[in-house]
């Protein structure tokens, strides 16, 4: 394992150039070209796409490092996979997939000929084909970079619990300026040599962005490798522009540190010390589009910002640019690579890994492929015991966290917890007792009194939702299952996460070779109403907003109003497949309403009529009072107890709400209600007050279409607050039981003038409360500790 890198032999060499060659070849081609591949004749207008939508800057320097490790796969059967971080860097990957017949095996009409080459160009960043990210159509991607910073934590999800992994990561320089990149340098402190994989950074310096110089190119050597020294890293430094002599040094440094990685796991695997080793990286520095046209109308290209996207823009219309173009994609001598059918030379070919060793054909980059269903615990044991509904009060996810305990317990190789250092606060603290947060970072003594910590430990906790929620996705998208919950106002944090793990998921649908993989599992919790000492910047239950433009095909949105209920839902969410599923569940003692059984039935059907809250039996009710939330589902019950008071003819059908998209009609979301259920339910002409978690348009949003629609009052967050207590929050957001009441009032004509009494009372009460909130720093006591009655 110490031996230096051999040297490589001059054929050696030429051999991996021609390689290259070929890669850069087909990724200009596949920007520029949709006929005439192989250039037999002289280059035409027609030869050439009638959109330039490909992106070249970064592509070569892909291409380089998939041929060198490629040749360290066959050198050392590794078990490797390539993530490319620069975001349009396709061409530079779906060369060497071509060239090495995966691409061609997923895809039979892109043969290895010219025919196929041809169809292959075309379809690249072209309507009806793949765009210029490693989309989900790509073989062997688990990141597609459409929005940039992700690719260091993505790579690290795949390499948790992958001992044999090793997860090579191209980072742009570029995407190094965003926050999640930045921080998720850090995940090497989390990283355990024995159990995990490795994870081998390759930061791209090509010096330009769209149309601007990095950052961490233009400072001095010296500023840059103290740089990721300090980040715990050990940086080798590959620079250059000559492509024989850029060979050489490449092949040396990227043997070099995969021998080094083999020495730190041999060393901590014979040991049984699981230390933080100063893993390798390679910072690669290389012209931005290398080999491309150096000057384009008297600019400068090669090298610089303009070699980002499409070098020669004017091809169509401007024969000077239409030569050029074709001057650049002969240089690579494209007849000296592929034979006269426009097939890859055998000798070059012979080059890639065979097999599963490809990393196209990775099965950990078709996670599903590998995954393996978890060993759950009966839900059912874990069940709250309930005197009756709305009698008890007990924390939501307390027994959750003793499921997931179990959970983890029962798959200690294949399921993790997620965290911004809040499991703890969250209740969910249970699961130390199978597990501890993993840390290989430095120890004081007085962490053994409390700390959690371990490296061993599976509990993953750091204070970047960012990096977590990339380790999460790359983990999962590698065949394994997670568990994620932060609090609600700071899950915005990872709304542009969310947005493409779903699109990435949405696009998986329609990729018949994907194989499903386990959800994404996210719990929502420390929820807007439940803020008495955070505050007015604790409060926004808008994740459920964005959540909502998502596919309907994989998002999912619960809001279990219970214990027994969020054990339904967290049963079945871990269960699932090629969804998001988003629950939302404070942490805080809350009434109970349901036991095991009716919990299991009321979430099976998504929504339904609580009987025991309801007095409509057998008629038609006056009004129909519904909910969504914990809180919400309290206020709306005490508002039926002063509704059953004061009006005791009054008929109210009271509806719970589980699944969010029930509301939503059948056609447009798998889980909604048909026009005729929803009809039964809710009526089509009585008066709706529905009180909900969050911004009150949201319900409109889904249910502007129904038939009662207009009859739909909907009380929710209007951001209203500061430091409040629980039911004065309520008060100021009309969210509250006497809110309820008047709004009922104020919507069934005989009671107008009937309830002017009553309305004065709930004001009254309102400030009685307020006031005494004001005073004593909690709730009126028949107020905050209220229980179902009946």
């Amino acid at each position: 394992m110490n031996a230096a890198p051999a040297k490589l032999s001059q054929k050696q060499l030429e051999d991996i150039n021609a390689y290259w060659r070929a890669c850069c070849y087909l990724a200009a081609g596949m920007i520029y070209l949709r006929d005439n591949p192989l250039l037999k004749e002289p280059l035409r207008e027609e030869h050439i796409k009638n959109r330039l939508l490909g992106h070249w800057g970064s592509s070569p320097g892909l291409a380089f490092t998939y041929t060198h490790l490629n040749r360290l796969i066959n050198k050392y059967d590794l078990n490797a996979v390539l993530l490319a971080g620069p975001g349009h860097g396709a061409p530079g990957m779906l060369a060497p997939i071509y060239l090495e017949g995966t691409y061609s095996e997923v895809y039979p009409n892109k043969s290895e000929d010219e025919a196929g080459m041809q169809r292959f160009f075309k379809e690249f960043s072209f309507p009806g084909g793949i765009g210029s990210h490693c989309t989900p159509e790509m073989p062997g991607s688990i990141h597609e970079g459409g929005e940039l910073g992700y690719s260091v934590s993505h790579a690290f999800g795949a390499a948790y619990d992958n001992p044999d992994l090793l997860v090579t990561v191209m980072v742009g320089d570029g995407e190094s300026e965003t926050g999640p990149l930045a921080t998720s340098w850090h995940s090497n402190k989390f990283l355990n040599p024995i159990r995990d994989g490795a994870v081998l950074p390759v930061l791209h310096l090509n010096g330009y962005k769209i149309n601007n110089p990095t950052l961490l190119s233009r400072i001095s050597h010296e500023e840059l490798e103290n740089l990721f020294k300090g980040y715990g890293w050990t940086p080798h430094f590959v620079e250059g522009s000559d492509p024989m002599e850029m060979h050489a040094r490449m092949a040396a440094t990227m043997e070099q540190c995969v021998l080094e990685i083999q020495r730190l796991q041999q060393e901590a695997r014979s040991s049984g010390k699981p230390a933080r080793p100063r893993w390798p990286m390679i910072i690669l520095r290389s012209p931005k589009g290398w080999t491309g046209p150096k000057e384009v109308d008297g600019h400068k290209v090669e090298g610089f910002w303009r070699a980002h996207q499409v070098p020669l823009g004017g091809v169509i219309g401007n024969p000077q640019h239409l030569q050029q173009l074709e001057h650049w994609l002969r240089s690579y001598k494209p007849e000296e690579l592929f034979d006269t059918g426009g097939k890859l030379r055998a000798d070059l070919k012979a080059l890639a890994p065979k097999g599963t060793r490809r990393m196209s054909a990775n099965p950990v980059t078709n996670g599903g492929l590998i995954r393996k269903e978890l060993r759950m615990p009966d839900y059912r044991d874990y069940a709250a015991k309930l005197p009756g509904p709305g009698k008890a009060s007990m924390g939501n996810t307390h027994p959750l966290g003793d499921f997931l305990r179990d959970i983890m317990k029962n798959n200690m190789q294949n399921f993790r917890v997620f965290g911004p250092d809040e499991n703890t606060s969250n209740k969910l603290d249970s699961i130390y007792e199978v597990s501890k947060k993993t840390w290989l970072a430095g120890y004081l003594p007085e962490d053994a009194d409390g700390g959690e910590l371990s490296p061993d430990g599976r509990v993953m906790e750091m204070l970047s939702e960012h990096t977590l929620e990339g380790w999460l996705e790359g983990y999962l998208l590698s065949g394994r299952h997670g568990f994620f919950s932060t609090y609600e106002a700071f899950v915005h944090v990872i709304d542009s996460m969310f947005n493409q793990h779903a699109k990435w998921l949405a696009m998986c649908k329609a990729v018949p070779w994907r194989a499903p993989v386990s959800s994404l599992n996210l719990l929502i919790t420390s929820t807007v109403w439940r803020q008495d000492h955070n505050g007015f910047t604790h409060q926004d239950p808008g994740f459920l907003d964005i959540v909502l433009n998502k596919s309907p095909d994989v998002t999912r949105i619960y809001l279990p109003p219970d214990v027994n209920c969020l054990l339904s839902v967290a049963n079945h969410c871990l269960k699932s497949t090629d969804y998001i599923n988003v629950i939302v569940a404070d942490k805080q003692k809350h009434l109970q309403y349901l036991d095991m059984d009716a919990a299991i039935k009321h979430c099976t059907k998504g929504l339904g009529i609580w009987e025991w809250a309801s007095n409509d039996g057998g008629c038609e009710p006056d009004v129909v009072m519904a909910c969504a939330g914990d809180i919400p589902t309290k206020e709306a019950l005490a508002a039926v107890v002063l509704l059953r008071e004061h009006f005791p003819q009054l008929k109210v059908r009271f509806i719970n709400v589980v699944d969010l998209y029930k509301l939503t009609p059948s056609h447009e979301h798998p889980h909604g209600l048909s026009d005729d259920d929803f009809d039964s339910l809710f009526t089509i002409d009585k008066p709706i007050i529905f009180n909900f978690h969050g911004y009150p348009w949201l319900i409109h949003r889904m249910a502007y279409r129904r038939t009662n629609h207009h009859n739909l009052h909907v009380r929710g967050y209007k951001e209203k607050g500061s430091i409040n207590t629980p039911l004065e929050l309520a008060i100021q957001n009309q969210i509250d039981r006497y809110s309820l009441v008047m709004s009922v009032i104020d919507h069934i004509p005989a009671l107008h003038v009937a309830g002017a009494h009553v309305k004065e009372q709930m004001r009254n009460k309102q400030i009685e409360c307020c006031q005494y909130a004001y005073e004593y720093g909690v709730d009126l006591p028949e107020a905050g500790d209220w229980t179902w009655p009946y």
